[in-house]
C-alpha cells in the first residue's frame, strides 16, 4: 500500500544484500520503496501500481534490466516514468544499451547513496514536467497522442489514453492504434494523405484522428470525439464566422498550418491568411493560439 503524497520508487534487483541497502536508503530520503526480485514480477507490479522512478538492475537471471526496460516502457502509463539502470558494467556499449532499451540514466556499483539519491531527484523533476505539461494540453482539450510508424502508442494525453483504449482495447494493457489507423498511418507518412480519419468504436459516437505531425520515431496525432462535420456546426452555431471560417478555424485547432489548412481546403496561403485574420477580429483575438483555445472549448464543452 502506498502513502498518498510520497514518491513510490520501484526497485528490481536479484540481490537481497542490494535490495536492504537500496530501501535504507531511499525510505530515509521520505519515499515510497517498492520491491520486484525479477523482471517478470516488475512487469506484474506497475499492472497495479505506477511508480515515480524505476531502479533496474542491467544482470539478472532470466529476463535481464535491458529486456524488463523495453517492455516497461511499452506500457503507455510507464511513458513518463524515469528508468535508472543500476550496474556492474561501466563499459560504453552497455551503457548506451541501457539507454537504447530506455532507461535515462545509469549509476554504477558500488551504489553511492547520495549520488543515488540526487540523481533520483533530479529524474523526478523532469517527469513532473511532462506530466503537467500534458495535463495542461489535456484541459485545453488537447487529445495528443505520440506514436511509433507501426502504430503502438508512445505517449498521450490522458484523456485521449481513455479513448485509445476504448476504441481498440487490448489484453495486454499496450496501447495500439486499430489496424484502419494503420493503414492511415502509413498513408499520412507516404504523402498520399492529408486528411482526417474517422474511427468507429462498438458504442458511442465517432472519433476523428487527425496527423499533426513528427518524426519517424515519434508521430503526434490528435484525437477528437467529433467527426468534421459535427464540429463546424457547433463552431457556426456558437461563434459569429461563417462557413468556411469555421472550416479553417476547425482545422487550426487540430494544430494544422496555414500551409496545410490551404492544402486541406484547397486555398491559397493569402485567403488562408486573409480568413485567420477575420476569425481573430470577430472573436476578438490576437494570435492563433487564442483562437484556437475558444474553438477547442465550443468543441469540448459543446456550449
Amino acid at each position: 500500500m502506498t502513502e498518498p503524497g510520497r514518491d513510490v520508487v520501484l526497485v528490481v534487483d536479484d540481490s537481497p544484500e542490494a535490495l536492504s541497502f537500496l530501501t535504507e536508503a531511499i525510505e530515509r530520503s521520505g519515499a515510497t520503496v517498492l520491491i520486484a526480485v525479477a523482471g517478470d514480477l516488475a512487469l506484474a507490479l506497475v499492472d497495479e501500481v505506477t511508480p515515480d522512478v524505476i531502479l533496474l538492475d542491467a544482470v539478472m537471471p532470466g529476463l535481464d534490466g535491458f529486456e524488463t526496460c523495453r517492455r516497461l516502457k511499452a506500457k503507455p502509463q510507464l511513458a513518463d516514468v524515469p528508468v535508472i539502470f543500476m550496474t556492474g558494467l561501466s563499459e560504453t556499449e552497455h551503457i548506451v544499451r541501457g539507454l537504447d532499451a530506455g532507461g535515462v540514466d545509469y549509476v554504477t556499483k558500488p551504489i553511492a547513496p547520495d549520488e543515488l539519491l540526487a540523481r533520483i531527484r533530479t529524474h523526478l523533476a523532469g517527469a513532473r514536467s511532462t506530466r503537467s505539461a500534458r495535463h495542461a494540453l489535456d484541459a485545453m482539450g488537447r487529445t495528443l497522442l505520440a506514436v511509433s510508424a507501426n502504430g503502438r502508442v508512445l505517449w498521450c494525453t490522458p484523456q485521449a489514453r481513455q479513448l485509445i483504449a476504448a476504441l481498440a482495447p487490448t489484453p495486454d494493457g499496450v496501447l495500439s492504434l486499430p489496424s484502419e489507423a494503420v493503414d492511415w498511418l502509413r498513408a499520412c507518412l507516404a504523402g498520399t494523405t492529408t486528411g482526417p480519419l474517422t474511427l468507429k468504436g462498438a458504442n458511442g459516437p465517432p472519433h476523428t484522428l487527425g496527423f499533426v505531425g513528427g518524426t519517424a520515431e515519434e508521430i503526434l496525432l490528435r484525437l477528437s470525439c467529433d467527426d468534421p462535420a459535427l464540429s463546424l456546426a457547433r463552431l457556426r452555431v456558437n461563434l459569429p464566422i461563417t462557413a468556411r471560417e469555421a472550416e479553417v478555424l476547425f482545422w487550426l485547432s487540430q494544430g494544422k498550418s496555414s500551409r496545410d489548412i490551404g492544402e486541406i481546403l484547397g486555398l491559397s496561403h493569402r485567403t488562408v491568411t486573409k480568413h485567420l485574420e477575420a476569425i481573430y477580429a470577430k472573436l476578438g483575438v490576437e494570435n492563433r493560439t487564442a483562437a484556437s483555445m475558444i474553438a477547442n472549448r465550443h468543441l469540448r464543452d459543446g456550449s
